[in-house]
């Protein structure tokens, strides 16, 4: 072991063991002082906010730990800053800045497994070159791996954490519904699953969900009628039920039958209904298996192509108790099929002159840009962005995605990080 890999182990281990009692206002100092130790300069950590528009500097101080940036950048644009490509490639940068305190620093992405929470910028003291260059980023990779989990464990007790990625207050459905929703990336070796969802501070009636068990993984997007916290209440109950009764063993018709009973025994009869997609995907077989309750069918995209929407009679809307048969439905994917389930805010989104959005967009749209090699999670970032400038910056409702990519059985997981690159210099 050589003298930087043991300054890098005493890194990871030094901030590992001060973790369990740090919070997120103490994060930057201990991230500060332990990268000094393995020979690293100042280290910055940018947050994304809750749309993903902006990198705010996490400085541990204030009520919303943004405070006292002092000369530093406070937010980078994200479509707009070498820091915001860092994000949205999911790629390592390097910049040189030959009359700053550090001569070389580079842009990590900060990862949760595969959920983006922002970037780290790291500065080196000593610019080294060639393979000295490749362990220097090897080490601020495993910094920035480290710095993920410890902000992961402790934003759930943290007040300033939430502050700090928002940017206007949020209703009280979305904050419900935030709370309660899984991250919106997942990846194994063998699926990739992406999501996203708007308004982001308004959200009412829309929800998604996914779980691993096994080798199955189970996905739901719900749509609650209504745009207020009724509706919010409505879904959350909805994916609540949900995944109480997967967890014990109930199968997706007497899943969605236990939901209908739970919203007329809250509600009443005809007073709230959900429309949902609930499946089950075997990663072994790549066998789908899905049911519709009075939903958008779900979308398949196959070698780069829009294939089909998936046939399924639909059952009627969860909440109406219209004694409609819920029908079992199966689809065998091939490797690499990607199968989109989405609520009507997508697209029926319509600008000035009423036009929609329209399926066909945004199939087209997403075909696009998984073509040019965007992560899923970028591409599905654009295609809000899209959605929104469509319909002048404000959805009259919720436009939710959830997106599923089955690699194969014995596949090697989403492509790797592409290689560093120099890139110009960051405009705020």
């Amino acid at each position: 072991m050589t003298a930087d890999d043991r300054a890098t182990e005493r890194m990871l281990t030094g901030l590992l063991t001060a973790s369990h009692l740090a919070s997120v206002e103490q994060v930057p100092d201990l991230v500060a002082e332990h990268a000094r130790g393995a020979g690293l300069g100042e280290v910055l950590i940018y947050l994304a906010d809750l749309q993903q528009t902006v990198l705010r500097l996490l400085t541990g101080r204030g009520e919303n730990a943004g405070e006292g940036a002092g000369p530093r950048i406070e937010e980078l644009r994200i479509d707009s800053t070498l820091a915001g490509r860092a994000f949205q490639e999911v790629r390592v940068l390097r910049r040189s800045d030959p009359g700053g305190e550090d001569p070389v620093y580079w842009w990590v992405p900060l990862l949760d497994g595969t959920e983006r929470l922002g970037v780290l910028r790291v500065g080196v003291p000593d610019a080294p070159d060639g393979e000295a260059a490749g362990e220097v980023v090897e080490r601020v990779r495993h910094l920035a791996s480290m710095v993920a989990l410890i902000l992961v464990s402790s934003r759930p007790s943290s007040d300033s954490y939430a502050r700090l990625v928002r940017t206007r207050p949020m209703h009280v459905a979305a904050e419900m519904q935030w709370n309660l929703m899984p991250p919106l990336t997942f990846a194994t070796p063998q699926v990739t699953i992406g999501a996203t969802l708007e308004p982001a501070y308004q959200i009412g009636g829309d929800a998604f969900d996914y779980a691993l068990a096994d080798d199955t993984v189970h996905l739901a997007i719900f749509d609650a009628a209504g745009h207020d916290v009724h509706a919010g209440l409505a879904a959350t109950l909805a994916m609540a039920s949900c995944r109480n009764q997967r967890r014990q063993g109930v199968g997706l018709v007497d899943n969605s039958e236990g939901i209908e009973r739970v919203l007329l025994r809250e509600f009443g009869e005809n007073t709230r209904y959900v429309t949902a997609i609930m499946a089950d995907l075997d990663l072994r077989s790549g066998v789908f298996t899905w049911i519709n309750r009075g939903h958008h069918p779900p979308v398949v995209i196959r070698d780069g192509r829009w294939i089909t929407t998936l046939p399924c009679p639909p059952a009627h809307p969860m909440g109406l108790d219209m004694g409609k048969p819920v029908t079992l439905c199966t689809e065998q994917l091939q490797p690499g099929d990607r199968v989109l389930l989405h609520t009507d805010g997508i697209t029926e989104a319509r600008d000035q002159q009423g036009r929609e959005f329209g399926l066909q967009r945004f199939v087209e749209f997403i075909i696009r840009h998984n073509a040019d090699g965007f992560p899923v999670p970028e591409t599905l970032r654009r295609l809000i962005r899209a959605v929104l400038a469509h319909h002048d910056g404000t959805l009259q409702d919720d436009a939710t995605v959830l997106f599923v990519e089955w690699h194969g059985p014995s596949a090697d997981g989403p492509p790797a990080p592409r290689p560093v690159v120099d890139g110009p210099a960051e405009k705020a």
